[in-house]
């Protein structure tokens, strides 16, 4: 399975996603749109993994490459292309398939449990995925739910923390790719802003968490390997 990954910033690396690359032996390239203007060819990845990023996804004044990334996503998803989306990635996604993305009230910072979602009809994406799990959470924003998506995964803070639409594109609005030198490199660069708030954590327990790191890392790895069986979507063009 070919991987390839749109990033936003160089804070935001890949984290154990380049791990599953390497340990499964899979082909991992990246696209920084924000550096260049040449989009990947179609043909050149079987699942497209959309990064975070500290910008809005409205942002087009400061960040003009957005609007050009929008509208590769859209050919990625018509064309029945597998694409994950984290935290920015999850907010693109929920906005190129036509959803609301808004500021939630107050920020989730830090490791808190998220649950699948008490929905009549569970996804078969959840199947062998935890019921609940702690991740890192470093959001401000959040979504409404595309039309015709199932609800994944929410928290005690955000309501809509995943989706799956179309049985291959998936948003996760938390971060279950960090390992510790990502988290400890967002709270040295970012640490002043968080301020406070229900759903922010003191920095020093965001740090040193071995047992929730393992957990996701766990978590991402399974959420990917389900991507490389995944029935291909039809082609929407």
């Amino acid at each position: 399975m070919k991987l390839h990954c749109l990033q936003h910033s160089s804070i935001n690396t890949l984290g154990t996603i380049e791990e599953y690359a390497k340990t499964r032996g899979f082909p991992l390239e990246s696209t920084r749109f924000y550096e260049t203007e040449k989009q990947p060819t179609l043909d050149s990845f079987d699942l497209l993994i959309i990064m975070g990023g500290p910008m809005g996804i409205y942002d087009y004044a400061e960040n003009p490459w957005l609007i050009v990334e929008k509208q590769f996503i859209k050919q990625v998803i018509a064309a029945g292309k597998p694409v994950l989306g984290i935290c920015l990635g999850a907010q693109l996604l929920a906005d190129v398939l036509g959803a609301r993305v808004f500021e939630n009230g107050n920020r989730e910072m830090g490791w808190f449990p998220i649950r699948s979602a008490p929905v009549e009809q569970k996804a078969e994406f959840l199947e062998g995925l935890p019921e609940e799990i702690t991740v890192f959470h470093w959001h401000g924003r959040t979504f409404d739910l595309p039309e015709g998506a199932m609800h994944l995964f929410e928290s005690e803070g955000y309501k809509n923390q995943a989706f799956i639409y179309e049985n291959g594109v998936v948003a996760i609005q938390f971060h279950p790719e960090v390992h510790e030198e990502r988290v400890e490199s967002m709270v040295s660069r970012f640490g002043v802003e968080m301020g406070e708030g229900p759903y922010i954590q003191k920095k020093e327990g965001m740090l040193g968490q071995g047992e929730y790191l393992a957990g996701s890392k766990e978590f991402m790895f399974s959420v990917l390997d389900k991507f490389e069986k995944l029935p291909r979507r039809e082609n929407m063009e």
